[in-house]
């Protein structure tokens, strides 16, 4: 069974510093109503960005395997807390942006799923307590989009 260490250490009232296997310094802060200075994303925060990061690092290799031509991606995520404490996620929606031209909807709708149901550890921990719910959007390439940009402006 492989094990995950992580560090985090007070700098000045809710300021903390964080880092973990790779030795990747990560900065964490709380309001200044709770001792913080804003200085660095909160906690839970940091739980949305893991939640994104880990289904872009499934849904993105598993296109370029089915040769997919995506030029970038994005993926926007946005969480509901509820009121009470804890003060949980109880809904994330992630929606995923994908740039390029000739993107076959089969294999982005394949590829989420396996990030949903296979491959994301991130999402599997959370499920159980938190409804995710995932949509996505194809645009044209970036490429296309600045050149549009320009054309209007000439």
């Amino acid at each position: 069974m492989a094990m995950k260490r992580a560090l985090v250490k007070q700098v000045q009232g809710t300021t903390l510093i964080a880092k973990s296997d790779s030795s990747h310094w990560v900065m964490m802060d709380g309001s200044p109503t709770l001792g913080g200075s804003s200085a660095g994303s909160s906690p839970k925060e940091l739980l949305l960005m893991a939640l994104g990061g880990c289904t872009a690092m499934d849904v993105i290799p598993i296109l370029k395997k089915k040769r997919a031509p995506v030029d970038s991606v994005e993926i926007h995520l946005v969480g509901t807390v509820r009121e009470e404490h804890p003060q949980i996620y109880s809904e994330i929606q992630v929606e995923y942006v994908f740039y390029g031209d000739g993107i076959q909807p089969e294999d982005v709708e394949r590829a989420i799923e396996l990030s949903k149901t296979k491959y994301c550890a991130i999402s599997a921990m959370l499920q159980p307590s938190v409804n995710i719910t995932h949509s996505y959007r194809i645009e044209p390439s970036k490429r296309l989009l600045a050149q549009e940009a320009q054309i209007l402006q000439d």
